[in-house]
């Protein structure tokens, strides 16, 4: 049999947080780091904040990995979740679908108004889950840069580290972004939150993301987001939290798990070429 020309995807978005969405639950060989920085070009390629592999799961609905722009792999990725959930909760007619990830098994669902719920399970809050470089209080790390400092940082399956501020519209995030992302204290680098509280039940959020830079959404960092404010007694244990692509409605349960809702669409489907 002749290897197939072209590899079919879907561009899906959560707020506006894209992806390029494959299906490889026939099997097919992974793509190499090269190949999936190709496709994550916005210039010469298609352009996503991360690329979504569904892959067969023998103890759940679907396995789904995630990779950045760069190629690198990522642990966790709230919104492109959400879409893929999308896509399996619509195939198999279910009303709730588990979803294996590296972070671990999720649950997921579609709510009555259409938007889509998916469980992020608890937060990870030891300075060696973030991972932080030495042993310190996870709530308050001292990183700073121009006009920020005094970082909470936890684990959502993948680094985050959030930042509380009067006001953001004051600051320079693309300046001071890439440099908060590389802080000597996060080996692993991290996803960055700038958060200005509206109200307990109200948060606005910029995220300056692992690998991909500012971004429209982050799933994940909403649910940090809600995490570290509850941590710190900004806000109670639901919130919506308003980012530059739309709203998400994060909660967190009695049992610390978090639970993400928020919409999902597909902006096109098309092949590209292979070789």
């Amino acid at each position: 049999m002749l290897a197939p020309s072209t590899l079919p995807f879907r561009k899906m978005h959560g707020l506006g947080n894209d992806f390029v969405v494959l299906d490889a639950r026939g099997g097919q060989a992974p793509l190499d780091t090269a190949a999936i920085a190709r496709i994550g070009d916005r210039h010469r390629g298609v352009g996503f904040d991360q690329l979504v592999t569904l892959e067969a799961a023998p103890d759940a609905d679907v396995f789904i990995r995630f990779h950045n722009p760069d190629g690198g792999e990522a642990g966790a990725c709230g919104n492109g979740t959400r879409c893929a959930a999308s896509l399996v909760l619509e195939e198999t007619g279910k009303d709730r679908i588990s979803i294996r990830t590296l972070r671990g098994l999720l649950g997921a669902e579609r709510l009555p108004d259409g938007t889509v719920r998916v469980d992020m399970g608890p937060p990870l809050l030891g300075w060696r889950d973030v991972p932080l470089a030495r042993e310190m209080d996870t709530l308050h790390v001292p990183m700073a840069a121009e006009g920020v400092a005094d970082a909470a940082c936890c684990s959502m399956g993948n680094p985050h580290a959030t930042f509380f501020v009067a006001d953001l519209s004051v600051l320079d995030i693309p300046r001071i972004g890439p440099a908060l992302e590389r802080h000597a204290l996060l080996p692993e680098r991290a996803n960055i939150g700038f958060v200005q509280v509206l109200a307990p039940d109200h948060l606005k959020l910029v995220v300056w993301e692992r690998g991909v830079g500012l971004t429209l959404a982050c799933g994940s960092g909403a649910c940090a987001t809600l995490v570290n404010a509850r941590r710190r007694g900004l806000s109670g244990a639901r919130a919506t939290v308003s980012l530059p692509g739309g709203d998400l409605v994060i909660e967190q349960r009695a049992d610390g798990h978090v639970l993400m809702s928020g919409p999902v669409a597909t902006s096109f489907t098309g092949e590209w070429p292979l070789g």
